[in-house]
């Protein structure tokens, strides 16, 4: 038996019915940092993959997600746990390869949540310095890390409410600047060259692909939420498909206005001269600096929503794995007057803290070697854990039956988990430039390397559970069907159709 201190399901649980629709969409749009992937992602992904089809490749992976999502989102409807991906491959592929899951997953929020801080202290230190006030990066980060380790342990429903103000202001003036940007394309005649469907079939298009997949990490974090979701069956469905449209539309269209206001022939030259700041400067002559001004200071609070939206991640997925057991049980530990997960939401911010102050002092660059290289390797992690969901959702609906179409069981995730596995091959193949280094660098083959290690680690943790302690074993992945008794019937009957 575990010990009687171990946090119970029943007293120990995240705030239930806490967020609607809007709310969700809010937590996971705002992770996607459209305006951050919109100035930043797509015209890096130009100056990259020096094709402009960056708009096409944007609306072709929202397809992809759609397709992936209708089987998501159908497991989501009979399995409501925090852990997400975590969960759901425990339920479909087994306990082993679900704690093999739990501990790519937790290193991949990770590193996206702290990559985070290197663009959010460099960006905040600019702003501070067009009115005058030298500071360093490190400084800002710090002052981020501060506020989002706060508000991680605050009510999830106010944090839904400051990042709804901040991801409308967001959208709002993207919207505008891609106005303005269509509205004045380069020779005075708009055109379409960027959302050609023959690009596709550049043999350098997956490229664009692998680019375009990491402005959508995020859209996914709905099932995260599910447990603090008003009527989470059709909450989290509803919150999913609305996540991807949007950011698939905003992505699509604010891409095609830059080609339209540069031109499609000086595209990629603009976007390798320029970099973050095109988009700025292709609207400045016709919006005048303020307004600039504003879109630079809602480029951080972009930012800052993401951290604040991938600490929250990272700490339920920290949440379930401790009140499983499988974590040292105190992180199945909730801050009881608000109901956020405790214990997860301290050792990101001690995460954080100790990764701000190592760039800092050993004077590592925080966009390149922070920002940009963190936050990749952890999208590549995201997209392996697509991919292997895919196929869980294949695998739960052969084990437990349940009344939903063909296309949802069996077709949509096996033609998502084709696509979404080739893709992460030919990204670990590519990480190299991708990161800007060469491919035969530490750094290319060494986080690749490392997520493989740390999903053994999590085979054979979770074999010696099974050997030593089986009564935690048979809990894995049952989330919030888990009662307060462990060891039930009612338990057990559950957990022998989780698999091994």
């Amino acid at each position: 038996m575990p010990p009687t201190s171990s946090p119970s399901i029943v007293n120990e649980h995240l705030r239930r019915n806490k967020l609607g629709v809007p709310s969700v969409v809010f937590f996971v749009v705002a992770a996607a940092a459209p305006l951050t992937v919109i100035a930043g992602g797509a015209v890096t992904a130009v100056a990259v993959t020096e094709l402009i089809a960056v708009p096409i490749g944007y609306l072709v992976i929202a397809l992809v997600l759609a397709v992936f999502s209708a089987g998501y989102v159908a497991m989501s409807r009979h399995v409501v746990n925090a852990g997400a991906f975590y969960s759901y491959i425990t339920r479909g592929l087994g306990r082993r390869f679900g704690v093999s899951a739990a501990g790519v997953a937790v290193m991949a929020y990770n590193l996206m949540q702290v990559g985070l801080y290197g663009a959010f202290g460099f960006v905040a230190a600019q702003v501070l310095d067009t009115f005058g006030v030298g500071v360093s990066w490190w400084v800002c980060a710090l002052v981020g890390w501060a506020i989002v380790g706060v508000l991680g342990l605050l009510d999830v429903s106010l944090n839904g409410r400051v990042l709804a103000a901040m991801l409308l202001a967001e959208v709002v003036i993207v919207l505008i600047y891609d106005a303005v940007m269509i509205s004045h394309p380069a020779g005075g005649t708009v055109q379409w060259d960027a959302l050609d469907p023959g690009q596709l079939l550049n043999p350098s298009i997956a490229a664009v692909m692998v680019v375009s997949v990491a402005g959508f990490v995020g859209f996914e974090a709905t099932v995260v939420f599910s447990e603090e979701a008003r009527d989470p069956k059709r909450t989290i469905a509803r919150a999913t498909y609305i996540a991807i449209v949007a950011v698939g539309l905003l992505y699509g269209l604010s891409a095609w206005a830059i080609s339209v206001a540069t031109g499609p022939e000086a595209f990629v030259g603009r976007a390798k001269a320029d970099g973050t700041e095109l988009m700025f400067n292709l609207v400045v002559p016709y919006v005048g600096q303020t307004f600039v001004d504003i879109g630079h200071l809602l480029f951080l609070t972009s930012l800052f929503a993401a951290l604040l939206v991938f600490h929250h991640t990272v700490a339920r997925y920290s949440y379930a794995l401790g009140r499983e057991q499988v974590l040292p049980p105190m992180f199945g530990r909730i801050v009881r007057r608000t109901g956020a997960p405790k214990y997860g939401s301290l050792a990101q911010t001690a995460l954080g803290l100790v990764v701000i102050v190592t760039y800092a002092i050993a004077g590592w660059d925080p966009v390149d070697n922070m920002f940009a290289r963190l936050t990749t390797i952890g999208g590549l992690g995201v997209l392996i854990l697509m991919a292997a969901t895919s196929f869980s959702v294949i695998g739960f609906f052969r084990r437990e039956p349940h009344d939903e179409p063909v296309w949802r069981r069996v077709i949509a995730p096996l033609l998502a988990g084709i696509f979404l596995a080739v893709l992460a091959i030919i990204t670990i193949l590519n990480l190299g430039s991708l990161l800007n280094v060469d491919a035969t660098s530490p750094v290319a083959w060494g986080f690749p390397v490392a997520y493989g290690v740390i999903a053994a680690v999590g085979l054979i943790w979770a074999t010696i559970l099974k050997w030593l302690r089986s009564d935690i074993f048979a809990r894995i992945g049952l989330g919030v069907e888990t009662s307060a008794t462990p060891d039930s019937g009612l338990d057990m009957q559950r957990s022998h159709r989780v698999g091994v």
